[in-house]
């Protein structure tokens, strides 16, 4: 059975592949070619997409869209060069800690 990290860390390198694929050829390549700023758009798109299928009440679709979020989101984690071990490790450093307490240390 694949583990989730499994699955995220494969997804990472399929797209550090595809970024120096044909954008022809290639949906990633494509979104590298067209900058960060279109990479930010399209998660926040999909974000959306999201919302309003949890809020529609139909579980395939909010599936679908989820899975749509967190693939934009690794194309834009490798945009910018943050590797999908970083962003695990922050979330391993909040394990444990309250939402509203980590919250608050941030000072948002």
């Amino acid at each position: 059975m694949t583990t989730q990290p499994d699955t995220l860390a494969r997804l990472e390198q399929t797209i550090a592949a595809r970024r120096q694929a044909s954008a022809e050829k290639s949906y990633v390549a494509q979104l590298f070619a067209r900058g960060t700023p279109v990479i930010a758009r399209k998660l926040g798109e999909e974000a959306v997409e999201a919302v309003v299928a949890a809020l529609s009440g139909d579980r395939a679709e909010l599936v679908g869209e989820a899975a749509d979020v967190l693939f934009h989101l690794m194309v834009l984690l490798g945009a910018r060069d943050v590797p999908l071990a970083e962003v695990l490790a922050e979330l391993d450093r909040r394990e444990g800690v309250s939402g509203l307490d980590e919250k608050a240390a941030r000072g948002t």
